[in-house]
């Protein structure tokens, strides 16, 4: 069996989560959902470098359990992809590990989510400015296209977004 694997990602406050569960609901598909948020959410200090490596772990892990599961098609809330800007941005750290698992994944295509909704506050959220915004949008949108993953970028309301997804999934599975 084929593994059809569907990421959602892009910067903070762009829709992800929700497309992400709808999605999954839509083609009752399984959902590997954000580790980092249950992490920090459970976290009682500021968060260092070892515990983004640690989420980054956790995010891999449950990926991976869920492929083990071989299901037809899954949806996955953001990837190492994130967690790559992420150390750079924060930290201006490279990690091998992840930059290995990223350039390792075959069978996936990411909906890249635009950065055209407006930004809704979250004690979890660092990047409210639009220049930082715009600023990992296009570090997501030059990985995806330096390690030449099929990806489609997203734009508009959630509805917008939904359907394209929708229209682009009903065209490929």
């Amino acid at each position: 069996m084929i593994l059809n694997k569907f990421v959602l990602t892009g910067p903070e406050s762009t829709g992800k989560t929700i497309l992400a569960t709808l999605l999954a609901n839509r083609f009752e598909a399984p959902l590997v959902e954000e580790q980092a948020r249950f992490y920090l959410n459970n976290l009682t200090k500021p968060y260092e470098l070892h515990d983004v490596l640690k989420m980054a772990e956790n995010q891999l892990k449950f990926e991976q359990e869920a492929i083990n599961q071989n299901p037809s098609l899954l949806f996955i809330d953001t990837d190492l992809i994130t967690f790559k800007i992420w150390l750079k941005i924060k930290y201006n750290k490279e990690i091998e590990w992840i930059n290995n698992a990223i350039s390792n994944q075959p069978n996936k295509h990411y909906f890249l989510c635009n950065i055209d909704l407006p930004w809704e506050a979250d004690p979890l959220r660092e990047h409210p400015r639009i220049e930082d915004r715009e600023f990992i949008f296009e570090q997501h949108l030059h990985i995806l296209k330096q390690n030449g993953f099929s990806f489609s970028i997203v734009s508009g309301d959630i509805e917008t977004r939904l359907k394209k997804c929708v229209n682009f999934l009903e065209n490929s599975i």
